[in-house]
């Protein structure tokens, strides 16, 4: 199986930082990276000094992959596809990242994290403009209307999470049906992405 599935924990101190991969576990002091602040494994601890320009390249590609929670085969198709659109490529490649329909679930606070939010696609709990979507990777477009099923309105999960998570809703989404329905106004703006990725290094790493 090609997906990662050891500890989610363990890819943040990788990354020496937070990916706010557990949800609330994440702010809280149970964090791994509150006491470990350095990679895992036996040479961690060597790894904290300056790397390589190659190196800071790919930790930023790798930790966009986990942020979002893609394999690398997908990663190069969208660096591929956001290389022929207009614009600036790496802003095209997070655009892209960001409209992916499990980050909307996300964004809309339906998940505490993103890992959450794809569960919910795949068990069929989400639907575009109506018609239920159980791939996570299904890109929305400009005017979709991203919506929960009728029973996982009534799931207590969903519910806690929307009450309890201190998340608004980003200015590309407009949440409607008290946050239920969210409608997409338009692609996110590089501003409106909150992800603590550093683009161009991306695109430098797999323009070589």
């Amino acid at each position: 199986m090609a997906r990662y599935t050891g500890p989610a924990c363990r890819l943040c101190r990788r990354e020496k930082m937070k990916l706010f991969l557990k949800g609330p576990k994440c702010d809280s002091m149970k964090c791994p990276i509150e006491r470990r602040p350095y990679p895992p494994g036996e040479h961690g601890r060597d790894r904290l000094r300056q790397g390589s320009e190659y190196q800071a390249q790919l930790r930023e590609k790798q930790k966009a992959r986990r942020i979002y929670g893609v394999l690398e085969r997908q990663f190069v198709g969208l660096y591929d596809e956001a290389t022929r659109q207009p614009g600036v490529s790496g802003e095209n490649l997070l655009r892209m990242l960001e409209m992916r329909l499990d980050n909307v679930a996300y964004r809309a606070g339906w998940g505490a994290s993103r890992a959450q939010a794809r569960q919910l696609v795949r068990h069929g709990h989400v639907s575009v403009n109506g018609k239920k979507v159980t791939i996570p990777s299904y890109r929305v477009r400009q005017g979709d209307r991203v919506s929960l099923s009728q029973a996982a309105r009534e799931m207590i999960v969903i519910r806690h999470n929307m009450d309890t998570l201190d998340r608004s809703v980003p200015p590309w989404l407009e949440a409607e049906a008290e946050g239920l329905t969210v409608r997409v106004l338009n692609p996110p703006l590089r501003e409106h992405i909150d992800v603590p990725v550093r683009e161009q290094l991306i695109i430098e790493l797999y323009s070589k």
